[in-house]
């Protein structure tokens, strides 16, 4: 039994298919295959009843991947105590972020923390909250970087900004004539929404009242905010961007966004990791390259700034 063994275990558990987990851990599906047979013929027993789609984990197979998230759990929590014993500014780092965060934070910080710290071996996935929770709770990921969830469970968080919402306009619509917007505004518009499993579409069916939310079920649910921009665009409704999405617009997408009435809704983003990691000087020095690349005034709550969750 080896630990490569039960990784591949884990990843046929998390995608349910065999080509997706040797693709995810980058080998090909006849060599994780074998692996695995190889460990079921060690233990005698099947792990994976491999007649269902997707595949699923036999009773006892179900205790062999509960037994194997805690033995890397602990393998991996050992190479990072030695790691941070040498204060070890290398290795890889893998961290998952949403989709309404990663586009916009990434091209601000990464190139710098790359350029200043070349052996960082970042990897960075975009994921869903839920996801990334899972994922930091089975030690699959170092970090995430999210709004801050409700609850954080067995995690712990650094604050990284403060992000103020904001609303994109169709410029054919008469709210497009107001300089800012209060949520009773919103009564009766098309509203263009995230995906019903974003934290982002929660926090707003939270501030502008979950009966406008609601009534916008009947319109395109995606997970890109640039996609539903182009829908505003076009000529028709109304969406919700990020502070940190205004960086990257062009000069005539500017004239479409308007901003909330005080108090404004804003977000608080986290770097949120396992309570057990160790790697707490690499975390530090990335935590503070984030902070120092997003601007000033995005670094505290202000008091004319609404927080939702």
């Amino acid at each position: 039994m080896t630990l490569q063994q039960l990784e591949y275990v884990l990843a046929v558990s998390r995608f349910g298919h065999f080509a997706q987990a040797a693709d995810h851990c980058g080998v090909t599906q006849p060599t994780l295959s074998a692996m695995i047979q190889k460990l079921e013929t060690e233990l005698g027993i099947r792990i994976f009843d491999r007649s269902k789609k997707p595949i699923q984990p036999t009773a006892l197979g179900e205790e062999v991947i509960r037994h194997a998230q805690t033995i890397l759990q602990q393998a991996n929590l050992l190479r990072a105590t030695i790691d941070e014993g040498k204060k070890a500014m290398q290795g890889k780092f893998s961290i998952g972020m949403v989709s309404t965060v990663a586009p916009y934070l990434m091209p601000l910080f990464l190139p710098r923390l790359l350029k200043e710290y070349p052996q960082i071996d970042v990897h960075i996935s975009e994921m869903g909250a839920p996801e990334i929770l899972v994922a930091l709770e089975h030690g699959e990921l170092d970090a995430g970087i999210l709004s801050m969830p409700p609850d954080m469970h067995n995690l712990k968080y650094t604050t990284l900004y403060y992000e103020r919402f904001y609303t994109y306009i169709s410029p054919s619509l008469p709210l497009a004539q107001k300089s800012t917007i209060k949520k009773s505004d919103l009564k009766d518009q098309t509203l263009w929404l995230l995906d019903e499993g974003s934290t982002f579409r929660k926090q707003l069916a939270q501030y502008c009242r979950m009966e406008t939310a609601n009534a916008s079920k009947r319109s395109y649910n995606t997970g890109n905010i640039e996609t539903l921009m182009r829908m505003v665009e076009t000529g028709s409704g109304v969406t919700f961007i990020t502070e940190l999405a205004l960086r990257q617009m062009q000069e005539q997408q500017h004239r479409l966004v308007r901003p909330f009435a005080i108090p404004v809704p804003t977000r608080e983003i986290v770097m949120a990791t396992h309570k057990q990691f160790a790697r707490t000087t690499m975390l530090g020095v990335i935590q503070d390259v984030i902070r120092s690349s997003v601007p000033q005034d995005m670094r505290q709550l202000r008091s004319n700034q609404l927080l939702v969750r």
